[in-house]
């Protein structure tokens, strides 16, 4: 998980509030304490920690606890919301209005500038935009082709001209062609370190563009020092929003959150792997609610949207929260959430999953696995499929000798089916009230809407 020793002790200090017998002021200075260790492990700024956790503290003193909550509740609600607004709160949706709007991406060698250009344009392209890569970095050799190869891999037009050494030029050269686009996402160089040379160019470069957003590509493994480096770029090109890469990498990352507090330019998106698609709008609600094992069903409803249609996956959903299903659904199921992500990743969307100590086999069916379960499931009847239970012995030796498969391999899939099938039950406990204590009320939106058809509200 992102900032994974962090969740662990933060989701340890809420254990510590909700079972302790009385909330008194030596819980409240032990609980503010947790929460400041917690903190500066993951790298925030000092300064940061102490003045969000006085802020905490200040509300936790002064706030009279609301009819219908109890103190624990008040106090686990005065946490989540201090951590979601130091966070940089709610972000509306970046607007793509103009033809083109275009966004030009800064940050240093190493921090994932152009691979972060696809996963940006991979994210509006599922969006129904018209995406096109410019590139203007001139400094790394292998830029250029990077940047065409992932362009290839989208199927979108990529505007580079190697040999060239002026990024101005370069752009100038396709500017006839820019407005058959929505969105314009341009590279441009980095360098080891924030010097004159790169300011410099940054800056001509950032005049001449006239970009509508300038986002700073940040590596979370930078550590404290991102909080400098923000402020540089920011005082160079005015930067208007943050991309923190390398999200699940490393402990540290809380340096490169905590660095957006310093230049105001907010967290948009975060990279959470090396694929094209491990790629995240940062909502600091939710992030906060995944930190706290209380889930995050917005991301969890965008990433179904974004492997299947809305009808299947409402449609799976609801057969996961039943909690009974056949080989049949689970094949179906697995596969789908194979193009979601990891399964580990999508059990901390779900508010109160995140924080269950889950069998490693549960959460990982690799794909070639999958491809072994269907020779598999080819040569079951019917009943078989339907009633798994009943697979014995004897069966498990003639389907294994049918599907050329070996009887280890039948028997890891059945177990495979019997872990999920009590992992699908678990989730038949209403998480509602869990997601009433974050909120302070209702669930709205999409999120609202999706965990009514999941638990068959019509």
């Amino acid at each position: 998980m992102v900032l994974d020793n962090l969740g662990t002790s933060l989701k340890n200090t809420l254990k510590k509030l909700v079972g302790a017998s009385v909330v008194d002021e030596a819980l409240i200075n032990e609980i503010v304490k947790d929460i400041q260790r917690a903190l500066l492990q993951a790298d925030v700024n000092v300064k940061l920690v102490f003045a969000l956790t006085n802020a905490m503290r200040e509300r936790i003193t002064k706030e009279k606890t609301p009819a219908g909550l109890t103190k624990r509740e008040h106090l686990v609600h005065i946490v989540y919301e201090e951590l979601t607004s130091f966070l940089g709160g709610e972000q509306p949706e970046i607007e793509i209005s103009g033809k083109p709007t275009k966004f030009m991406l800064v940050g240093l060698f190493g921090s994932g500038k152009t691979t972060t250009c696809a996963k940006l344009a991979k994210y509006y392209l599922k969006r129904g935009k018209k995406v096109a890569l410019v590139g203007l970095d001139v400094w790394r050799p292998a830029a250029m082709a990077q940047l065409e190869q992932l362009a290839s891999q989208l199927k979108i037009p990529c505007f580079v001209k190697k040999g060239e050494k002026d990024p101005i030029k370069i752009y100038d050269i396709f500017v006839d062609k820019y407005k058959d686009f929505d969105l314009l996402i341009i590279d441009t160089a980095g360098r080891d370190a924030v010097n004159e040379e790169l300011i410099t160019e940054i800056k001509t470069v950032a005049e001449h563009v006239k970009a509508d957003h300038t986002f700073l590509v940040i590596s979370a493994d930078i550590g404290q020092a991102a909080q400098d480096l923000a402020q540089k770029f920011h005082d160079t090109c005015g930067v208007t929003s943050v991309i923190s890469t390398k999200m699940d990498g490393t402990a540290k990352a809380g340096g490169a959150l905590s660095a957006c507090a310093v230049t105001e330019a907010p967290i948009r998106f975060i990279g959470v792997g090396e694929k094209i698609d491990d790629f995240e709008r940062f909502n600091a609600k939710g992030f906060v609610g995944r930190l706290l094992g209380m889930g995050d069903l917005e991301a969890l409803l965008e990433k179904a949207q974004g492997a299947m249609s809305e009808d299947k996956a409402e449609e799976m959903a609801k057969r996961m929260t039943a909690g009974e299903f056949n080989l049949i659904d689970l094949y179906e199921q697995m596969n789908a959430l194979k193009g979601m992500g990891s399964m580990q990743k999508l059990m901390e969307m779900i508010p109160g999953m995140g924080q269950l100590q889950l069998p490693k086999e549960v959460l990982d069916v690799q794909e070639g696995k999958l491809e072994v379960w269907k020779h598999i499931m080819d040569s079951c009847t019917k009943k078989e499929l339907m009633n798994p239970d009943e697979i014995s012995a004897d069966r498990i030796a003639r389907i294994a000798k049918g599907s050329g498969t070996k009887e280890t391999d039948i028997r890891e899939m059945l177990k495979q089916y019997k872990n999920s099938k009590k992992l699908f039950k678990m989730m038949k406990s209403n998480p509602e009230d869990l997601m009433k204590q974050m909120q302070g009320g209702k669930m709205t939106g999409k999120a609202a809407r999706m965990f009514k058809k999941m638990r068959g509200k019509r």
